[in-house]
């Protein structure tokens, strides 16, 4: 039985990034299912109240979520809708019981579930080492092998201290638009290259099994 998926996501590069692996974790799309992702300018916060007034003009994720839940909801043809979004310094735990509480105050409410990347979508490149070197056959061994995966480190940093000239620093030097730039890449680069079946990031992995699972029973 094939289902239809509305995938919101964070930013841009994170878009990128879900549609190289997509199709690895779900099969061709239309085959049986289909998708959309969609990309905001941002993850905002959550709102204090369902009701709450945000400026659908600016696209900021959270700040609009309740409103796109909800209208998701009403709108026939859409069997699911997945949240992709960085934990960054937040409480993990604390964080989806906030948004399962945001959730559950949605009427009607779609079929949705949330994913979270640990600390930042970076670690899900790093969570395939072959694919990253592959990509980046120069980047600095001893920086890779510094990282502990889903740790909470300043992961793009770590990432572009391997594997950018200059790294980092260099990165924050030159500031916006570079860093939107350098993540762009990233996800060109990597992304095609990731192997679901490979990557031990435990954050992609339920990313990756509770996509297969809302397939497979359209349930989480």
């Amino acid at each position: 039985m094939s289902m239809h998926i509305e995938i919101l996501v964070e930013d841009s590069s994170g878009e990128k990034l879900l549609e190289a692996v997509l199709p690895k974790i779900l099969g061709d799309r239309g085959d049986p299912h289909t998708w959309r992702t969609h990309a905001y300018k941002g993850i905002g916060r959550i709102p204090r109240n369902l009701r709450g007034k945000a400026d659908p003009g600016k696209r900021i994720l959270l700040d609009q979520l309740p409103r796109l839940l909800q209208g998701y909801g009403r709108t026939p043809g859409i069997d699911a809708v997945v949240v992709v979004l960085d934990s960054d310094c937040r409480d993990c735990t604390l964080f989806l019981a906030e948004l399962k509480a945001l959730a559950a105050g949605c009427n009607p409410l779609p079929n949705t579930l949330f994913r979270l990347a640990i600390e930042e979508v970076e670690a899900w490149y790093l969570g395939d080492r072959q694919a990253l070197e592959q990509a980046y056959p120069n980047a600095k061994r001893d920086v890779l092998n510094r990282y502990v995966q889903d740790s909470v480190c300043n992961t793009w940093e770590l990432l572009a201290d391997a594997v950018y000239s200059g790294g980092s620093a260099a990165v924050k030097k030159a500031g916006w638009p570079l860093p939107g730039q350098i993540k762009h890449e990233w996800a060109q680069e990597i992304g095609p290259l990731l192997d679901p079946e490979r990557n031990v990031s435990p954050s992609f992995t339920k990313l990756r099994d509770g996509l297969r699972c809302l397939a497979a029973k359209g349930a989480v």
